[in-house]
Protein backbone atom coordinates (compact mmCIF):
# COMPACT_ATOMS: atom_id res chain seq x y z
CA UNK A 1 0.00 0.00 0.00
CA UNK A 2 0.92 3.45 -0.59
CA UNK A 3 0.55 6.29 2.21
CA UNK A 4 1.36 10.02 2.75
CA UNK A 5 1.87 11.31 6.08
CA UNK A 6 1.31 14.89 6.88
CA UNK A 7 4.30 15.51 9.75
CA UNK A 8 5.21 19.27 10.77
CA UNK A 9 8.23 20.31 12.07
CA UNK A 10 7.39 19.97 15.93
CA UNK A 11 7.24 16.29 15.25
CA UNK A 12 9.97 15.70 12.05
CA UNK A 13 12.42 14.27 14.59
CA UNK A 14 9.95 12.63 16.78
CA UNK A 15 9.57 8.43 17.67
CA UNK A 16 6.21 8.80 16.64
CA UNK A 17 5.37 8.74 13.75
CA UNK A 18 8.38 8.48 12.37
CA UNK A 19 9.31 4.93 13.75
CA UNK A 20 5.75 3.91 12.28
CA UNK A 21 6.97 5.10 8.97
CA UNK A 22 10.47 3.28 9.15
CA UNK A 23 8.05 0.05 10.26
CA UNK A 24 5.59 0.80 7.41
CA UNK A 25 8.75 0.75 4.84
CA UNK A 26 10.29 -1.84 6.00
CA UNK A 27 7.20 -4.22 5.55
CA UNK A 28 6.84 -3.68 1.92
CA UNK A 29 4.65 -0.15 1.98
CA UNK A 30 5.48 2.79 0.12
CA UNK A 31 5.57 6.12 2.28
CA UNK A 32 5.68 9.78 1.41
CA UNK A 33 6.25 12.25 4.11
CA UNK A 34 5.35 15.45 3.41
CA UNK A 35 6.17 18.49 5.66
CA UNK A 36 2.98 21.09 5.75
CA UNK A 37 4.80 24.59 6.15
CA UNK A 38 8.25 23.52 5.82
CA UNK A 39 8.13 22.64 1.91
CA UNK A 40 6.44 23.52 -1.41
CA UNK A 41 3.45 21.47 -1.76
CA UNK A 42 1.52 20.71 -5.62
CA UNK A 43 -1.93 20.55 -3.82
CA UNK A 44 -3.10 19.45 -6.96
CA UNK A 45 -1.08 16.79 -7.66
CA UNK A 46 -1.04 15.52 -4.20
CA UNK A 47 -4.81 14.61 -4.54
CA UNK A 48 -4.99 13.21 -8.20
CA UNK A 49 -5.41 10.26 -9.49
CA UNK A 50 -5.59 8.32 -6.33
CA UNK A 51 -1.43 7.96 -5.74
CA UNK A 52 -1.93 7.28 -2.30
CA UNK A 53 -4.33 4.66 -0.53
CA UNK A 54 -4.21 6.45 2.67
CA UNK A 55 -3.32 10.02 4.09
CA UNK A 56 -2.04 10.11 7.75
CA UNK A 57 -1.85 13.50 10.15
CA UNK A 58 0.73 13.87 13.13
CA UNK A 59 0.51 17.71 13.46
CA UNK A 60 0.20 20.79 16.32
CA UNK A 61 -3.29 22.03 16.89
CA UNK A 62 -3.70 25.20 14.67
CA UNK A 63 -1.12 23.59 12.18
CA UNK A 64 -1.95 23.86 8.44
CA UNK A 65 -1.71 19.92 7.83
CA UNK A 66 -5.26 19.47 9.19
CA UNK A 67 -6.96 21.55 6.40
CA UNK A 68 -4.75 19.82 3.74
CA UNK A 69 -5.98 15.99 5.44
CA UNK A 70 -9.61 17.98 5.02
CA UNK A 71 -8.87 18.80 1.49
CA UNK A 72 -7.61 15.04 0.79
CA UNK A 73 -10.81 13.78 2.35
CA UNK A 74 -12.65 16.30 0.31
CA UNK A 75 -11.31 14.99 -2.61
CA UNK A 76 -12.78 11.51 -1.39
CA UNK A 77 -9.12 9.78 -0.20
CA UNK A 78 -9.28 7.91 3.01
CA UNK A 79 -7.83 9.56 6.13
CA UNK A 80 -6.48 8.09 9.48
CA UNK A 81 -8.25 9.03 11.66
CA UNK A 82 -11.35 10.11 9.32
CA UNK A 83 -10.67 14.13 9.12
CA UNK A 84 -13.94 14.92 10.34
CA UNK A 85 -13.45 13.49 14.01
CA UNK A 86 -10.07 15.41 14.05
CA UNK A 87 -11.36 19.65 14.07
CA UNK A 88 -14.02 18.52 17.10
CA UNK A 89 -10.66 17.30 19.63
CA UNK A 90 -8.40 19.93 18.29
CA UNK A 91 -10.80 22.84 19.26
CA UNK A 92 -11.49 21.81 23.12
CA UNK A 93 -14.41 24.38 23.18
CA UNK A 94 -16.31 22.47 20.54
CA UNK A 95 -15.06 18.94 22.66
CA UNK A 96 -16.79 20.05 25.64
CA UNK A 97 -20.01 21.06 23.42
CA UNK A 98 -19.87 17.82 22.17
CA UNK A 99 -18.70 15.52 25.04
CA UNK A 100 -21.86 17.51 27.19
CA UNK A 101 -24.84 16.40 24.54
CA UNK A 102 -23.44 12.96 24.67
CA UNK A 103 -23.52 12.52 28.64
CA UNK A 104 -19.55 12.44 28.32
CA UNK A 105 -17.70 13.09 32.05
CA UNK A 106 -16.19 16.20 31.51
CA UNK A 107 -15.71 19.24 33.58
CA UNK A 108 -18.40 21.64 32.63
CA UNK A 109 -16.66 24.58 30.70
CA UNK A 110 -16.82 28.19 29.99
CA UNK A 111 -14.95 30.10 26.96
CA UNK A 112 -13.81 33.15 26.38
CA UNK A 113 -10.82 35.55 24.45
CA UNK A 114 -10.35 37.50 27.59
CA UNK A 115 -9.53 36.10 31.06
CA UNK A 116 -10.78 39.00 32.79
CA UNK A 117 -13.93 37.42 31.40
CA UNK A 118 -14.08 33.93 33.54
CA UNK A 119 -14.40 36.50 36.73
CA UNK A 120 -18.45 36.15 36.45
CA UNK A 121 -18.12 32.41 37.32
CA UNK A 122 -19.50 31.80 40.43
CA UNK A 123 -16.54 31.45 42.83
CA UNK A 124 -18.30 28.15 44.26
CA UNK A 125 -16.64 26.59 40.81
CA UNK A 126 -13.28 27.94 42.05
CA UNK A 127 -10.34 26.63 41.71
CA UNK A 128 -10.56 26.87 37.91
CA UNK A 129 -7.82 25.24 35.30
CA UNK A 130 -7.62 27.58 32.35
CA UNK A 131 -6.04 26.68 29.31
CA UNK A 132 -5.74 27.47 25.22
CA UNK A 133 -9.09 26.07 23.47
CA UNK A 134 -6.40 24.93 20.92
CA UNK A 135 -3.64 23.95 23.61
CA UNK A 136 -1.94 20.90 23.36
CA UNK A 137 1.11 18.89 25.47
CA UNK A 138 0.25 20.64 28.37
CA UNK A 139 1.05 23.97 27.47
CA UNK A 140 -0.23 27.25 28.81
CA UNK A 141 -2.33 25.23 31.73
CA UNK A 142 -3.10 27.21 34.71
CA UNK A 143 -4.62 26.35 38.08
CA UNK A 144 -6.33 30.07 39.11
CA UNK A 145 -7.56 29.22 42.96
CA UNK A 146 -9.31 32.59 43.01
CA UNK A 147 -10.62 35.11 40.86
CA UNK A 148 -8.06 37.67 41.61
CA UNK A 149 -5.36 35.87 40.14
CA UNK A 150 -7.20 35.95 36.76
CA UNK A 151 -5.63 39.55 36.21
CA UNK A 152 -2.10 36.96 35.70
CA UNK A 153 -3.05 35.58 32.90
CA UNK A 154 -2.88 37.32 29.42
CA UNK A 155 -4.75 37.25 26.51
CA UNK A 156 -4.05 35.25 23.90
CA UNK A 157 -2.40 37.35 21.04
CA UNK A 158 -3.73 35.94 18.45
CA UNK A 159 -7.45 35.96 19.96
CA UNK A 160 -8.11 32.63 20.19
CA UNK A 161 -10.30 31.43 23.08
CA UNK A 162 -9.44 30.25 26.10
CA UNK A 163 -11.20 27.53 28.63
CA UNK A 164 -11.92 27.20 31.81
CA UNK A 165 -13.18 24.38 33.72
CA UNK A 166 -13.73 23.27 37.68
CA UNK A 167 -10.41 21.70 39.53
CA UNK A 168 -11.38 17.78 39.65
CA UNK A 169 -10.02 16.92 42.54
CA UNK A 170 -6.77 14.04 42.31
CA UNK A 171 -3.69 12.64 43.47
CA UNK A 172 -1.69 14.71 40.97
CA UNK A 173 -1.30 11.98 38.69
CA UNK A 174 -2.42 12.00 35.22
CA UNK A 175 -4.31 8.53 33.54
CA UNK A 176 -3.52 9.01 30.41
CA UNK A 177 -5.26 6.25 28.21
CA UNK A 178 -4.60 5.42 24.25
CA UNK A 179 -6.21 3.42 22.15
CA UNK A 180 -4.86 1.94 18.85
CA UNK A 181 -7.33 0.61 16.31
CA UNK A 182 -9.55 -0.97 19.39
CA UNK A 183 -6.96 -1.61 21.89
CA UNK A 184 -6.76 0.10 24.73
CA UNK A 185 -3.73 0.70 26.96
CA UNK A 186 -3.09 3.24 29.76
CA UNK A 187 -0.13 4.66 31.49
CA UNK A 188 0.26 7.59 34.41
CA UNK A 189 2.41 10.13 34.77
CA UNK A 190 2.55 13.54 36.25
CA UNK A 191 -0.19 16.32 35.64
CA UNK A 192 1.02 19.83 34.42
CA UNK A 193 -0.53 21.15 37.31
CA UNK A 194 1.63 19.48 40.35
CA UNK A 195 4.78 19.22 38.58
CA UNK A 196 6.27 19.12 42.49
CA UNK A 197 4.84 15.52 42.50
CA UNK A 198 6.80 14.00 40.35
CA UNK A 199 6.28 10.43 39.14
CA UNK A 200 7.61 8.12 37.10
CA UNK A 201 5.84 7.50 33.52
CA UNK A 202 4.81 4.16 33.55
CA UNK A 203 2.03 1.55 32.29
CA UNK A 204 -0.86 0.52 34.92
CA UNK A 205 -4.08 -1.39 34.94
CA UNK A 206 -6.65 -0.18 32.77
CA UNK A 207 -10.17 -0.08 34.72
CA UNK A 208 -12.79 -1.41 33.36
CA UNK A 209 -15.18 1.66 33.72
CA UNK A 210 -12.20 4.25 32.10
CA UNK A 211 -11.63 1.40 29.24
CA UNK A 212 -15.73 1.87 28.77
CA UNK A 213 -16.13 5.22 28.85
CA UNK A 214 -12.63 5.37 26.39
CA UNK A 215 -14.33 3.19 23.97
CA UNK A 216 -17.38 6.22 24.20
CA UNK A 217 -15.08 8.71 23.24
CA UNK A 218 -13.99 6.72 20.20
CA UNK A 219 -17.61 6.29 19.12
CA UNK A 220 -18.56 9.79 20.04
CA UNK A 221 -15.72 11.37 17.91
CA UNK A 222 -15.50 8.90 15.57
CA UNK A 223 -11.86 8.21 15.83
CA UNK A 224 -9.59 5.21 15.80
CA UNK A 225 -5.95 5.88 16.56
CA UNK A 226 -6.24 8.82 19.79
CA UNK A 227 -5.88 9.47 23.70
CA UNK A 228 -7.43 10.68 26.53
CA UNK A 229 -6.89 11.94 29.77
CA UNK A 230 -8.79 11.06 32.63
CA UNK A 231 -8.84 12.14 36.49
CA UNK A 232 -9.99 9.71 38.75
CA UNK A 233 -12.11 12.16 40.67
CA UNK A 234 -14.13 11.95 43.92
CA UNK A 235 -17.15 11.52 41.42
CA UNK A 236 -15.77 8.36 39.54
CA UNK A 237 -13.50 8.78 35.83
CA UNK A 238 -13.57 12.35 34.28
CA UNK A 239 -12.00 13.12 30.98
CA UNK A 240 -10.19 16.65 30.73
CA UNK A 241 -8.50 16.08 27.02
CA UNK A 242 -8.81 14.49 24.39
CA UNK A 243 -6.40 14.44 21.44
CA UNK A 244 -6.31 12.13 18.13
CA UNK A 245 -2.95 10.44 16.73
CA UNK A 246 -0.85 10.65 20.42
CA UNK A 247 2.40 9.41 21.61
CA UNK A 248 1.62 6.60 22.66
CA UNK A 249 4.16 6.41 24.63
CA UNK A 250 4.59 3.29 27.49
CA UNK A 251 2.43 1.69 25.19
CA UNK A 252 3.95 -1.83 24.50
CA UNK A 253 5.00 -2.59 20.78
CA UNK A 254 3.34 0.71 20.32
CA UNK A 255 5.11 1.22 16.86
CA UNK A 256 3.83 -2.02 15.86
CA UNK A 257 0.17 -2.05 17.08
CA UNK A 258 -0.46 1.93 15.49
CA UNK A 259 1.14 0.68 11.94
CA UNK A 260 -0.79 -2.36 12.17
CA UNK A 261 -3.90 0.05 12.75
CA UNK A 262 -3.16 2.50 9.92
CA UNK A 263 -2.93 -0.49 6.99
CA UNK A 264 -6.45 -2.00 8.55
CA UNK A 265 -8.03 1.78 8.28
CA UNK A 266 -6.22 2.77 5.20
CA UNK A 267 -8.16 -0.91 3.87
CA UNK A 268 -11.16 -0.61 5.60
CA UNK A 269 -11.93 2.85 6.92
CA UNK A 270 -12.99 4.10 10.29
CA UNK A 271 -14.41 1.57 12.95
CA UNK A 272 -17.29 4.19 13.51
CA UNK A 273 -19.93 5.49 11.13
CA UNK A 274 -19.10 8.68 9.06
CA UNK A 275 -18.56 11.40 11.93
CA UNK A 276 -19.25 14.79 10.97
CA UNK A 277 -20.81 17.78 11.93
CA UNK A 278 -24.40 16.63 12.08
CA UNK A 279 -23.80 13.26 13.59
CA UNK A 280 -21.48 14.26 16.04
CA UNK A 281 -23.90 17.32 17.48
CA UNK A 282 -26.66 15.29 17.39
CA UNK A 283 -27.20 13.95 21.29
CA UNK A 284 -27.26 10.09 22.34
CA UNK A 285 -31.21 9.03 22.87
CA UNK A 286 -32.14 9.54 26.19
CA UNK A 287 -32.37 6.34 28.35
CA UNK A 288 -36.07 5.11 28.93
Amino acid sequence: MRFCFLVEEHYRRDGMPLEVVHHLRAAGHTVDVLRPGAELLDLARLVRGGAHDAWVLKTVSGGPGLGLLESAAAAGLTTVNDARAIRPVRDKAQTAVVAALHGLPMPRTWAAADPAAFAAIPERHYPLVVKPADGSSGRAVHLIQHPDRLAELAAPADGTLLIAQPYVANDGLDLKVYCAGGEFFATQRTSPLHPHRPATERPVPLPREVAALAAQVGEVFGLDLYGLDVLLGPDGPTVVDINDFPSFRQVPHAVERVADAVVRLARTGSSWPTPGAGSLLTPAPAAR
